[in-house]
Formats: structure tokens, C-alpha cells, sequence
């Protein structure tokens, strides 16, 4: 059975992430700084008769829970075949780049480009060991250059989350890294938006998290053929889903 890790899958888009991958046949492991969260989450996935699901408590911000949770995950599998680097934080308010806090900043960057980091180099032995592994960085369309600058971008007047947009443009140079290193491999590692989705990020406002899981579960999922080291948003971009970084 192939495995997966979600951060910050306890719940929202990880959590709907997590029961899409296991309906999909993975054993899913889903990744919760507050392990009794955790715990719960896979009592709900249990109650829908999935139960190739278990919980780990995981702390991207934490190098010590992320050691033990690579150190836990490696006695029960051989090889981890995808990794969903979900966990993120907006920041705070206030957004705005001349009234947020360098601590707010710390935070942030912290969690979504730190976090990223600590998770994906504990893991990469075991996902090495995979056939086809495959690393998912959920973005969003706010962390993109090309776009926050264009006018003519229809988000352009209302998309200005300065924090959590520096750290999201941060986390996708990292992810043009890391699938830049690994290009000769069987690697797959895209930066995917879910899209603007009802959860308690967004305070329930937006889509359906069920269509956001599946964004990001079809680049989990992807084939030999299929891309690698390119930024997704089918939100923004329905034909292709490539959006500029």
C-alpha cells in the first residue's frame, strides 16, 4: 500500500486532503501539532469505514516534534511516497507590509517556508525510497509575483495579505529548488493553490473543500509524464492551471 504525510491535516483542506488519499487507497498519515486533534480526525475518517488513516503529532515549527515524527512514521513503512506540505498560517493582522510586525513576519515565514523545509529534508530518505514520489507545496495564487503586480489580475485591489504573501512567494522559490535538485530523479514537486475554500482559514468563506482536496490530490497522484517544479491554481486558471510565479 503507498503511504502518504499531510501536515496540518486535522482538519479543513489537510483533513479533506487526507480522505481523498486514503480513499484512493493510501495509508495516510496525518500530521497534527495538537496530537488529540489529530486523534479525532481519525475517528471521523474511521466512522466513514477508512481506516488506513493514523495520526502523528507534528509540529513544522518544531525541529525536535518533526525528528520524532519522521523517527515514529520510518517503523511503520519503508518508503513514503507523497508528502503534502499543508500546514500554514495567514500571519495576523494587520496584512499590510507597513503596519505588520517583524514578528508576524517571524511567524509566518516560520511555519510556511521554515515548516516546508525542516518536513521535506526529515522525509526525503524515505521518499527516495519510493517509485514515484511526489511532493505537493500548497500555495496560493496570492504568493505570486507576476500576478500581485499586474493590475489587470481581477484579485489585484483585494489580494494584499502582505505577511502571509511574502512567505507563500518565499515557499514557491523554494519549491523551484527543490524540484530543480531533484530533476533527474522520479520526483514530482509542484506548488498547488486549493482555490479560496470555506474553512476556518478563510472564516468559512469560499468554495467547497471537497473541490480543493481534489486539486491538490491530482498532483499527488500524478504519472510519470506528468509535471514537475510548476505553480498550479486551477481557481485562477481553469483551462491549464499554470499560473505564473
Amino acid at each position: 500500500m503507498k503511504s502518504a504525510l499531510i501536515t496540518g491535516a486535522n482538519k479543513g483542506i489537510g483533513f479533506e486532503t487526507a480522505k481523498q488519499l486514503s480513499q484512493n487507497g493510501f495509508h495516510v498519515f496525518l500530521g497534527s501539532r495538537d496530537l488529540r486533534n489529530g486523534l479525532e480526525a481519525v475517528e471521523k475518517l474511521k466512522t466513514e469505514g477508512l481506516t488506513n488513516v493514523e495520526a502523528v503529532q507534528l509540529d513544522v515549527t518544531d525541529e525536535s516534534s518533526v525528528k520524532t515524527a519522521r523517527e515514529e512514521i520510518g517503523k511503520r513503512i519503508g518508503a513514503l511516497d507523497v508528502l503534502v506540505n499543508n500546514a500554514g498560517i495567514n500571519g495576523g493582522m494587520p496584512y499590510t507590509a507597513l503596519e505588520a510586525s517583524a514578528d508576524q513576519m517571524m511567524a509566518a515565514f516560520d511555519t510556511n517556508v521554515f515548516g516546508v523545509a525542516r518536513v521535506t529534508q526529515a522525509f526525503i530518505d524515505l521518499l527516495r525510497k519510493s517509485a514515484a514520489p511526489r511532493i505537493v507545496n500548497v500555495s496560493t495564487s496570492v504568493g505570486s509575483l507576476s500576478l500581485q503586480s499586474n493590475p489587470t489580475w481581477p484579485a489585484y485591489d483585494y489580494a494584499k495579505y502582505a505577511v502571509y504573501g511574502a512567505s507563500k512567494a518565499a515557499m514557491n522559490m523554494y519549491t523551484v529548488h527543490l524540484a530543480y535538485e531533484l530533476r533527474d530523479t522520479a520526483f514530482k514537486v509542484n506548488a498547488v493553490c486549493p482555490g479560496y475554500t470555506k474553512t476556518d482559514f478563510t472564516n468559512h468563506a469560499g468554495g467547497e473543500v471537497e473541490v480543493a482536496g481534489q486539486r491538490i490530490v491530482k498532483y499527488a497522484l500524478l504519472d510519470q509524464n506528468g509535471p514537475t517544479g510548476k505553480f498550479f491554481s486551477e481557481e485562477t486558471n481553469p483551462e491549464t492551471g499554470e499560473i505564473p510565479w
